[in-house]
């Protein structure tokens, strides 16, 4: 008879800086989070072409957009930013 063991495994992951999110600096989520609707709009216009590429590298890292088939697409998650900003700004 085998015995199953379950064991808990320690979390490898690095606490974030304070005022920052993950590796990015909070003045450039700021930067990031202002610029959101407008690349959407250009995602919207199929327009990727018009997204800063260092926002593309960005935005994909805070899954707020995803590639899709060659393609950006926005996330749930960039989805919810863009609501809480359009919330905040009514």
């Amino acid at each position: 008879m085998t015995s199953t063991r379950t064991t808990k495994r320690r979390s490898t992951a690095k606490p974030m800086a304070e005022g920052s999110v993950g590796r990015i600096p909070r003045s450039r989520l700021e930067q990031l989070r202002d610029a959101l609707p407008a690349s959407v709009d250009c995602l919207h216009r199929r327009r990727a072409d018009m997204i800063d590429e260092g926002f593309i590298d960005d935005y994909v890292a805070l899954h707020w957009l995803e590639w899709n088939g060659g393609s950006l697409r926005l996330t749930i998650t960039g989805s919810n930013v863009c609501q809480q900003l359009a919330s905040s700004s009514a």
